[in-house]
């Protein structure tokens, strides 16, 4: 099969095969939240992005090969709803940006920060701080020696536009500042995005109108 990357509340996961790694996804809570299962195809190894919501479905969702870690993209409540259980069920690291975990009821294993590195297994993703959506968003980028990257960009970059900044001129330009500066300049528009809610897109399909979004400030 195919991935699309279209999953539904209650359905089944969507999985993107990829020779090192595997990307399963699935949609969980009221906000439609995507939570993203990686297992290292060499070792076995699985790491949750976002454990959103409905801690159940994500337990049956990982399996009984458990994860070692669970990575939390921003501090926003819909986001880690579903962490504490999941964490303590798995006994997973938690990593989370430096600056939002402070806002994360659940303690950070692992502060993370602008350039640095998580594995899993053999496969390495390298974090990128992306900030105005809020202060720590983090998005995950899994450079495909095979193919071509793949980021994983929480609520900061979406098909159509970046996150919500609420008419903050000032949280607006850095964020659209640091998704041009730090995906769109870097990766090529082959990159898969997988957002926080809703569909995925890639970096081609947006690029043409990063200029619209700057124009229309959201």
């Amino acid at each position: 099969m195919t991935y699309s990357g279209a999953v539904e509340v209650g359905g089944p996961a969507d999985v993107h095969e990829l020779t090192d790694l595997m990307i399963s996804k699935i949609a969980v809570g009221p906000m439609n939240n995507n939570a993203y299962l990686l297992r290292c195809r060499a070792t076995d190894e699985q790491l949750l992005i976002d454990a959103a919501n409905d801690s159940a479905r994500l337990l049956d969702f990982i399996g009984d090969d458990g994860i070692a870690s669970v990575v939390t993209t921003h501090r926003h409540g819909d986001h880690w709803q579903a962490l504490d259980e999941v964490v303590r069920a798995t006994g997973a690291r938690t990593h989370a940006g430096r600056h939002d975990a402070e806002g994360i009821p659940v303690a950070t294993d692992v502060l993370v920060d602008d350039g640095d590195t998580i594995r899993v297994g053999r496969v390495t993703l390298t974090a990128r701080h992306l900030v105005g959506h809020t202060p720590g968003s983090i998005a995950l980028i899994y450079d495909d020696p095979h193919g071509h990257p793949h980021v994983f960009t929480g609520d900061c970059l979406f098909p159509g536009g970046v996150g919500n900044t609420w008419g903050e001129e000032r949280s607006f330009a850095s964020l659209i500042n640091d998704v041009e500066r730090k995906l769109f300049d870097v990766l090529p528009d082959e990159t898969w995005v997988y957002p926080g809610h809703g569909a995925d897109t890639t970096l081609g399909a947006e690029r043409p109108h990063l200029g619209e979004w700057r124009e229309r400030g959201w």
